[in-house]
């Protein structure tokens, strides 16, 4: 398992430690040497080892809920310093067809209240290398054991907070 499977993993778990119905969460990910080498206090505080092929996910503010997260995204540039960022978000799934039927008057309200819409979160990780990988838990599978893992996951959204990187 590479060090980028690891933190996705380690931020699906906090994630669904703290519960369902949580905003958006956006984290850079920092090699841990750096992070000891520039801020040897925080890296203290966070309990991020020393060790050579490390990665910490230092949580950024809250991100806008006005817009899509698309639009969030391409506002978004990293310093060199990132290695690479993590984004934790939930989303609806409908059944296949559903769409078509949503109206055009509040179609996010009617996803919410279809009697065949699944919740899901998503955690998706990428590393200036071009790494990526990504988890997936159905709110209606909710344990360790159901999370869904792999690198091409949710690749439009993967692909949006790869850009954050260029």
């Amino acid at each position: 398992m590479t060090r980028l499977e690891e933190v996705v993993r380690d931020l699906e778990r906090h994630a669904a430690a703290t519960g369902w119905d949580a905003p958006p969460r956006l984290y850079a990910l920092v090699a841990a040497p750096e992070l000891n080498r520039n801020e040897p206090e925080l890296a203290r505080q966070l309990g991020i080892p020393d060790e050579p092929d490390g990665i910490a996910a230092l949580e950024q503010p809250d991100l806008p809920l006005d817009r899509p997260i698309e639009d969030v995204l391409h506002g978004i540039e990293w310093p060199g310093e990132v290695a690479g960022c993590a984004l934790i978000l939930e989303r609806i799934l409908l059944p296949e067809g559903a769409e078509e039927e949503a109206p055009d008057e509040d179609p996010v309200t009617w996803a919410a209240r279809h009697p065949g819409r699944e919740d899901v979160r998503l955690v998706v990780g990428v590393l200036r290398d071009g790494s990526h990988y990504s988890a997936m838990r159905l709110r209606g599978h909710d344990s360790d054991g159901a999370v869904l893992t792999g690198p091409d996951l949710v690749p439009h959204l993967t692909d949006a907070l790869a850009s954050t990187l260029s």
